[in-house]
């Protein structure tokens, strides 16, 4: 009886010690300083696991009575399939990746003809697509296969092949994703084929997902984010697009996105549009020809439902996921307040949130180890403590990108707010200070659309522009937050385009740093002076009470420099081009600028002695 026990328990042990030795053999995600490092049993390419599948959705927006289907590629280490090994999902999907329509002559809307008109109807491309199966896109493969993630990337409805149609920013292309992270969680269907019925399932998820993406492709994961979708963990949008409204207006000005002058939300929609070419012709019917059409309002740019349901600031009660937000502070393409205002709710909301922020323009990721931590912590669930780091980095004027420095919030909690009133002279360049002299009355500017903001800045004198300035700081000045403008104008003209941008002068054409001259800028339509939703014309000689907040800026003025406010018309890279001569005369007995000065008006104070 003795001898045999001692037989088994010999096998157990044995048996034991192999299963130790075979677990041991294993390839596993390794973490280190908490972050999720590469493994070697990851890194060979050839090793990947790499094949496609449709997803199917909830809606049918081709019309097609079929409802939608994603396509879908995954790449997933080898281990998923010899070692059932189950990994957590990095997660991105783009309308660009089968390609975008052509730059040709035509393709954005003029933008010389009065406030009011339309101007000529526009040409409209078609996108010529490419990619084949398996592979949508190679993007973020190297960065986090290796670190024990499977990537997963998807076309956005409409595109590639992918069903559908694009809506830029309609509903669809929020439950898309949520329909991807569904079958990622076992809840939705997958296909091998388009129309074909074999299942395919995500048997190697974790059910924990986390997006990220650049511009247009950091807008997605925001709006999956507001579906509420469970076991979408945690998000890092870039330079995200959050408002279609803030994109292509301002304030019910019709207004550009900088470097694309003349688009508008029909133009993006002709854009990306790589779908089913038979598909196409009732996809345009419906969207751009119908609801774009009537929505978009290009005759008065007043905000609608159109544009509100195309807001994800207005869809954010559902969201759960942890939110990282990268963004630039001279990005003048998706501007600043895009990342601001979802932060603030977002922050709100009590949401676990980090914000980073550059000095540069469109783009830019959080440096490797934010993102890192962030996924290693809301996905692989290691308690790095993360979730207590500051909320805010903000990289300082000539630091590098990997150097930001740690802020308690955004804006600057010390930040307050200082009050600047304008002094005749403007012309030329008047005073700017914090004492308000009475009965100024008033000076003009006529407009002229062929003249740079960055020419105004630089001109002495000029009948085009009013121009107010600081004294000389005598150390630097650290502004943080949203500057604010009261303009009081009358204008000659029943419409008129306003412009402001705030300066460090001199403005310097071999500026070595981006930060050294433009420090943010605002565009308003005076008709809209009472709300953005209604305007009307102005009455010839009426004045009429303008304010509205400049883009989000976190910046030092150097000391030696001026804080310059321009006051202009029409804005040659950004606004429609009336014909030059529209009068605007401004009260400066009614006109001031309040910027977010850290340490306030004592700070302000020290620095204008």
């Amino acid at each position: 009886m003795t001898k045999k026990y001692n037989v088994l328990g010999l096998f157990s042990i044995l048996f034991l010690t192999v299963t130790i030795g075979f677990a041991q053999d294993k390839t596993v995600p390794v973490f280190k300083d908490g972050e999720a490092q590469p493994v070697q049993g990851f890194t060979d390419t050839n090793d990947w696991i790499r094949h496609d599948l449709w997803v199917e959705t909830t809606f049918d927006t081709d019309k097609d009575g079929k409802l939608d289907r994603m396509h879908v590629a995954v790449t997933r280490p080898k281990q998923t399939d010899t070692e059932g090994l189950k990994l957590p999902i990095i997660y991105v999907t783009s309308p660009y990746f089968a390609g975008v329509a052509g730059d040709v002559p035509g393709v954005m809307w003029d933008v010389e003809h009065e406030l009011g008109d339309i101007g000529k109807e526009r040409v409209h491309p078609e996108v010529i697509r490419r990619g084949e199966r398996p592979i949508i896109s190679n993007s973020h493969l190297r960065k986090w296969v290796p670190r024990g993630y499977i990537v997963v990337h998807s076309s956005s409805p409409g595109t590639g092949l992918s069903d559908g149609a694009p809506t830029i920013g309609g509903p669809n292309e929020a439950l898309a994703p949520k329909a991807v992270i569904d079958w990622l969680c076992g809840r939705a269907k997958g296909f091998t084929e388009r129309d074909g019925n074999e299942p395919v399932e995500a048997f190697w998820s974790t059910g924990k997902v986390g997006m990220t993406g650049t511009s247009y492709n950091g807008t997605l994961p925001l709006a999956a984010a507001t579906t509420g979708v469970a076991g979408l963990e945690a998000i890092i949008p870039i330079a995200p697009n959050t408002s279609s409204y803030h994109y292509y207006r301002s304030n019910g000005l019709v207004r550009s996105p900088g470097g694309y002058l003349g688009e508008d939300i029909d133009v993006l929609y002709d854009f990306v549009h790589s779908g089913a070419e038979d598909k196409r012709a009732g996809n345009n019917k419906r969207v751009r020809d119908t609801e774009m059409k009537n929505g978009m309002d290009r005759q008065t740019g007043d905000l609608n439902d159109f544009w509100n349901n195309r807001d994800y600031l207005n869809q954010m009660a559902p969201m759960k996921a942890a939110l990282l937000m990268s963004h630039g502070f001279n990005d003048w393409n998706v501007m600043p307040e895009h990342s601001n205002r979802i932060y603030q709710k977002a922050k709100e909301m009590g949401l676990p949130t980090q914000l980073y922020y550059h000095q540069n323009g469109h783009g830019g990721p959080p440096p490797m180890t934010m993102m890192n931590r962030w996924f290693t912590h809301y996905l692989h669930g290691v308690d790095n403590g993360v979730e207590n780091d500051k909320q805010v980095w903000i990289v300082r004027e000539n630091d590098k990108h990997e150097n930001p420095t740690a802020y308690d919030a955004y804006p600057n909690p010390n930040a307050k707010d200082v009050t600047l009133f304008p002094n005749k002279g403007g012309n030329s360049i008047g005073t700017l200070t914090t004492k308000k002299n009475k009965r100024q009355k008033t000076e003009t500017l006529v407009d002229d659309f062929r003249i740079s903001a960055k020419e105004h800045a630089q001109i002495v004198g000029s009948k085009n522009r009013l121009l107010y300035a600081t004294p000389n700081l005598t150390r630097d000045l650290h502004i943080s937050g949203e500057a604010e403008v009261t303009i009081s104008l009358s204008s000659s003209k029943s419409a008129a385009n306003l412009s402001i941008m705030l300066v460090s002068l001199p403005y310097e054409n071999d500026a070595k740093v981006i930060t050294d001259n433009i420090i943010t800028r605002g565009w308003a339509d005076p008709q809209n002076y009472k709300s953005i939703r209604d305007s009307e014309p102005l009455e010839k000689g009426k004045f009429y009470d303008v304010t509205f907040k400049l883009q989000p800026d976190d910046q030092i003025i150097r000391a030696g420099q001026q804080i310059g406010i321009i006051i202009f018309s029409s804005d040659k890279e950004f606004t429609l081009h009336p014909k030059p001569g529209t009068e605007l005369t401004i009260d400066l007995d009614k006109t001031s600028l309040t910027i977010p000065v850290v340490g306030g008006l004592e700070a302000f104070t020290r620095a204008t002695k």
